[in-house]
C-alpha cells in the first residue's frame, strides 16, 4: 500500500474477493514493518475495515444459505405432508 488511503476505493464498494485480496497485501505490508507509525496506523485501520467487509460478505452468504436450506426443508416437509 505505498498509495495514500485517499486514493483506495471505498471499503463499502468492495466484493468479496476484493476486500480479501486487499486485506492480504495490507497483512503483508504490516509483516515487513511500514516506514512510519502514522503509516502503520493507517494499514491497521485499512485492514480492519477490510476485515469488516469481508465478514459483512460471509454473513450475507451464511443468511442465504440458511434461507436455502430453511425453504428447502420446508418444501421435503410439503411434500412429505401432501403424499400421505
Amino acid at each position: 500500500m505505498t498509495a495514500s488511503t485517499e486514493a483506495l476505493p471505498d471499503v463499502a464498494s468492495l466484493s468479496f474477493e476484493q476486500a480479501r485480496d486487499e486485506l492480504v497485501r495490507v497483512v503483508a505490508e504490516l509483516e515487513q514493518g511500514a516506514p512510519t507509525l502514522e503509516h502503520s496506523l493507517a494499514l491497521w485501520e485499512r485492514g480492519e475495515a477490510l476485515a469488516a467487509r469481508c465478514e459483512e460478505w460471509l454473513l450475507g452468504a451464511k443468511r442465504r444459505l440458511d434461507a436455502a436450506r430453511a425453504s428447502a426443508d420446508g418444501g421435503a416437509r410439503g411434500d412429505e405432508n401432501g403424499a400421505r
